[in-house]
């Protein structure tokens, strides 16, 4: 007999619809725990890596309302962006109109998924009560010195006509359209990011719970780079052009500099020059490439000669001035020395142009020959053709050097950071209004709070043709100045969404505020995130501005921590046939036909099974009928319920609670739902009570809601299953891997005991503190150390 997984799981959706099941209220006399899931795009459909993140996370809330906890489990959409503006061209329909078609799209096919959502916290981005706080923040920040305006180089699709981040351009290429990208100056609004550089890096070292790969990634990105600013003077000139290193150990091997495109030297060093034309040709081809593209390792790395020389102070030898495409003045000073025997880029390059090299650090046990060189040495060594420092380590030689240029005048110990403030602006329509005003009297005059939300217009020109469609309605355009009252004009780029969710995990907290951005007082209730759970790829950008709007409301004092998520992680993506799952690929399976023909518990219990959250998952259908049949299996078991179990299923079934509890905190699913496996195999042969049958639906439950609760009512209960108690399990029944332990006091022998052979530290101290011999000789005092030896003794010392 197959259960009704359609009818059951219709019945408890609407079931916990209907009574707000999942909705989270503020008690102080219960512990808190905020599960949160990086909210979606609302593309309408939600794919198998939705089915994943969310799974994951549904099955941690679950867990914990067993174990007591008072849940927050929110959900949103991210819903502003140029999909949807490129969708409405497409559609002949209104951005807004679109977005609100794909979210409620989206949340019915969430909700068949059984997730429990608080939806009564639901928001949306592009809603003007969300909005609205956005430009709240945006106003603090300009008021604080951190949002300006400035004119600078940035990425250009010519055919959006929009700026791109350099996330959003892919191969060279728009992301959206592909577009070649081209680079230009233009005025831009950034938030200054870099005012908060070492607070986002020291505090790194907080987030004890956050994945080794993330914190390095983020420490990348921020890049705190120690090194020296070495000063090159143009040959014949009293010119300096300064370079920045890190390896201020290699700078006798220095045989050429390297200036970035936009250097501003660059130009008055070729002016003039035979080379003139071809590096203004460089140039301006190097102009319309991605800054990704540039730095890009797997890129041949391109160049041209200024026609001009410096003098290294070093040793007063001229070397060649170049401009190549792999130098950017984003870092340092926007020129390099380049050392070719001991940095890869470098050699390379020289390799292509023929260009001279010196080595300067040898190992310490083997010669190298530079003409046997294939590939530049950038290990530790001995220093060589290094003058006074010939025959230091090079470690050693590096803090020398540094200060003995610096006490000569030829250069200065710096530290240079590769983070750079964030531009915001976007030259699209479906996005929040920057709330600022230009005045030909007043100049640029931020919108006053009173008159916020500065709304979107209803109608906008969407045709295709580039631009923002914002800049065409007059109506939204022309302003009075706050100031002066006369004619103005309303700034018409919209902010980057990533702006949006930057701190929505906060609007969370209260959704239904009115009159700030998030009630102060539940924030410090449920703040911060317990748990946050999404995609690697955000593990730069997203959690970075997160972090910066955090430690932003620190210093307005509204909240009292600047770290929002206190455990990470970051699940691996769906795969098939060893690919990706995508569209333009065709690969893509629709959860909505696998829950027609499987029901989503069983689509849930496969999606968990088939591998540890972070790592990739491979689809195999024959999974999916696997963990149906196994359901199935569990389902049939109510039959033939015992009045009393045999004590041997009695102890596996204590084992797996045991094993289960400790799997779930720590993410291990699939080696749970294994445990559940074998406790259900048990039951069949052994035969199971209703005890222990209710047990094993409990533990199954996060993972199969609808189906577990179905079966909990089938056993009498009349409230929900998750209103019950995590099952706990007796150290006294886990004997059958057991060892004899010695237990001394002050050294002494005072007591024996059985305890399992992987018994926890924890359990163990329970353990021993039961023991009824030990009482007479603790007198009640609180032991000063506790003292294992592994599977031999425990010394108590008081």
């Amino acid at each position: 007999m197959f259960y009704d997984f359609k009818e059951i799981e219709g019945k408890w959706q609407k079931i916990w619809q209907d009574n707000h099941a999942f909705r989270a209220k503020v008690d102080l006399n219960r512990k808190k725990y905020y599960l949160l899931e990086m909210f979606p795009y609302p593309s309408g459909k939600i794919h198998m890596g939705h089915v994943r993140n969310y799974t994951i996370g549904d099955v941690a809330s679950r867990f914990k309302l067993l174990e007591g906890y008072n849940v927050m489990h929110p959900m949103g959409f991210d819903a502003f962006g140029q999909p949807a503006e490129n969708a409405a061209i497409k559609n002949k329909t209104k951005p807004d109109t679109w977005t609100h078609k794909c979210i409620n799209e989206m949340e019915a096919e969430l909700k068949k998924m059984g997730f429990s959502y608080d939806w009564d916290r639901e928001v949306s981005t592009c809603d003007s009560s969300y909005y609205k706080w956005n430009q709240w923040i945006f106003l603090k920040m300009f008021e604080a010195g951190l949002a300006y305006k400035k004119a600078s180089a940035v990425n250009w699709c010519s055919s959006c006509q929009t700026t791109l981040a350099n996330e959003e351009v892919v191969d060279g290429g728009c992301w959206r359209c592909h577009t070649k990208v081209e680079q230009k100056d233009l005025e831009q609004w950034y938030l200054k990011i870099t005012e908060y550089r070492e607070r986002l890096l020291e505090d790194l070292g907080q987030l004890k719970q956050w994945p080794q790969r993330v914190l390095a990634m983020q420490n990348n990105w921020i890049g705190k780079s120690s090194g020296v600013d070495i000063y090159f003077r143009l040959k014949n000139s009293d010119k300096i052009i300064p370079v920045f290193t890190t390896r201020v150990d290699t700078i006798f091997g220095a045989t050429y500099i390297v200036l970035a495109p936009e250097h501003p030297l660059v130009k008055e060093l070729i002016k003039g020059k035979p080379e003139e034309k071809e590096a203004l040709r460089f140039i301006e081809k190097v102009s319309k490439e991605s800054k990704l593209v540039r730095t890009s390792s797997d890129v041949k790395k391109e160049g041209v000669f200024t026609g001009s020389f410096a003098v290294n102070p070093v040793n007063n030898e001229e070397v060649p001035v170049w401009v190549a495409d792999y130098v950017l003045m984003e870092y340092g000073t926007g020129a390099i020395m380049a050392v070719p025997t001991h940095d890869q880029r470098d050699f390379l390059f020289a390799k292509e142009h023929n260009l001279p090299m010196r080595l300067v650090i040898t190992p310490k046990d083997c010669d190298i020959k530079i003409e046997e060189l294939i590939e530049a040495y950038e290990g530790e060594g001995i220093q060589i053709n290094s003058g006074e420092f010939n025959g230091l380590k090079n470690i050693e030689a590096k803090e020398k050097i540094a200060g003995w240029m610096e006490g000569k005048g030829i250069g200065k110990i710096q530290t240079h950071w590769r983070l750079r403030d964030w531009l915001i602006s976007r030259q699209r329509y479906w996005g929040t209004p920057i709330p600022m005003i230009y005045c030909p009297k007043c100049g640029i005059v931020p919108v006053p709070y009173k008159d916020l939300p500065v709304e979107l217009p209803v109608e906008a020109p969407f045709t295709g043709d580039g631009g923002s469609p914002l800049g065409k309605v007059k109506e939204f355009v022309q302003v009075k100045c706050p100031k002066c009252s006369g004619p103005a004009r309303r700034e018409t780029d919209t902010m980057a969404t990533f702006f949006d969710s930057s701190w929505y995990f906060l609007r969370f907290c209260s959704p239904e505020c009115h009159t700030a951005a998030f009630d102060l007082h539940e924030a410090k209730y449920w703040m911060r995130v317990d748990q946050y759970i999404g995609g690697i790829e955000h593990a730069i950008l997203h959690l970075l501005y997160s972090r910066f709007f955090t430690k932003f409301f620190q210093d307005l004092k509204m909240v009292d921590f600047g770290e929002p998520f206190e455990k990470l992680l970051t699940q691996g993506m769906v795969l098939k046939d060893g690919e990706v799952m995508s569209k333009s690929k065709g690969n893509i399976v629709d959860p909505d036909s696998m829950i027609k023909d499987y029901g989503a518990d069983a689509l849930r219990l496969f999606i968990l099974f088939a591998a540890p959250p972070e790592t990739e998952l491979e689809w195999d259908k024959r999974g999916l009928e696997g963990a149906f049949k196994f359901l199935n299996r569990v389902w049939r078991i109510q039959e033939n319920l015992k009045d009393k179990a045999d004590d041997a299923l009695v102890k596996i079934a204590h084992k797996t609670i045991k094993k289960v509890s400790e799997d779930f905190n720590e993410f291990k699913f699939n080696t749970a739902i294994a445990s559940l496996m074998e406790l259900t195999n048990a039951a069949y042969q052994m035969g199971a009570d209703k005890e222990i049958f209710s047990q094993l639906v409990i533990m199954l439950s996060p993972i199969a809601p609808h189906f577990c609760e179905e079966l909990w009512q089938g056993l009498g209960n009349k409230e929900s299953i998750f209103k019950t108690a995590w099952p706990k399990y007796d150290l006294k029944l886990l004997i059958e891997e057991n060892v004899d332990l010695v237990i001394q006091v002050n050294g002494k022998v005072r007591s024996k005991i059985q305890a399992p052979r992987d018994i926890s530290e924890s359990e163990l101290k329970e353990l021993v503190f039961k023991d009824e011999k030990l009482i007479p000789w603790l007198e009640g005092k609180t032991p000063k150390k506790f003292i294992i030896v592994p599977q031999k003794l425990v010394n108590i010392v008081i």
